[in-house]
């Protein structure tokens, strides 16, 4: 019992632990939200292309001297009205495009980030440092996590209503233009507000899991939504303690921990699973 109440105490009685579970908190919370209307919408690989397309923003950032924030939105954002441009002007399918335009970007930004000086805070973009997380970080990441939470969760009926029947959201009157390319714009102020912690190569993880497990254990909105949240915060949380336990990793030993649960609710989900599956097939035989 001791060892139980140390695995949680001992991290709280740093500063730099209390950021950084307040910042899992945030993240996990924005995330999971966002990973419901994406996993509906199939846009698990657009969430992959504004990620990985940031990146020429934010170095760009840096040898300007402008917020790295501003950067990454303005590059992810670069990323998805082109690829809806070219989609729409085009016979090339959507995720082609996609795969096109974050890779070249993704590119773009690798050359620019082995051509200019960085310090330590760049090289975290990459890979993410949770734990490094100062009290400006923390201020940052709850106004862009806050205010994209509030907005996605002000307007949820209409997200659902366009990912998951866009005509009929049309015939209805709503303007699926303004929807689309507003959640593209909260898609890119959420991946923004995970970067500094997990970085870009994970924050695609963080968009994704959290949904598609929370699909595999509800066929009701409402519940999928409580469910990812659930289960991305309960992850972010543990990942940092366990990363400050065995001095690992943090964005990566939240990444585990969620690839764990998804493979727990793939096969033993009541309706969804695996094995709920071959008991159905086997009473129908």
């Amino acid at each position: 019992m001791t060892e139980l109440w140390d695995f949680f105490a001992v991290p709280l009685s740093y500063g730099f632990m209390q950021r950084a579970l307040l910042a899992a908190v945030l993240i996990g919370a924005v995330c999971s939200v966002l990973s419901c209307y994406l996993v509906l919408k199939g846009w698990s690989l657009m969430g992959d292309a504004i990620s990985h397309a940031v990146l020429p923003g934010v170095v760009l950032a840096f040898v300007l001297g402008l917020p790295l924030a501003v950067g990454a939105f303005a590059a992810g954002l670069t990323c998805a009205l082109l690829t809806g441009y070219l989609t729409e002007n085009s016979r090339v399918k959507e995720d082609t495009v996609m795969g096109i335009v974050f890779s070249g970007m993704f590119a773009f930004g690798l050359v620019l980030f082995t051509k200019v000086e960085t310090d330590q805070h760049l090289n975290h973009i990459l890979f993410g440092n949770m734990l490094g997380i100062t009290p400006r970080d923390l201020v940052e990441v709850a106004i862009i996590a806050g205010g994209t939470l509030l907005i996605v969760l002000a307007r949820r009926r209409d997200l659902l209503l366009y990912c998951f029947d866009p005509q009929h959201a049309r015939a209805i009157g709503l303007p699926l233009e303004v929807i689309h390319y507003g959640l593209l714009i909260l898609l890119a102020l959420t991946i923004i507000a995970s970067l500094k912690a997990v970085g870009i190569i994970l924050v695609v993880a963080m968009l994704v899991a959290p949904g598609a497990i929370a699909y595999l254990l509800s066929d009701r909105f409402e519940r999928m939504l409580v469910i990812a949240a659930s289960v991305a915060i309960g992850s972010s949380v543990l990942g940092t303690l366990v990363s400050f336990h065995i001095d690992g990793a943090t964005g990566p030993c939240i990444v585990l921990i969620q690839a764990f649960a998804f493979v727990l609710a793939f096969l033993f989900a009541p309706r969804r699973g695996v094995l709920a599956l071959r008991r159905g097939n086997h009473s129908a035989g």
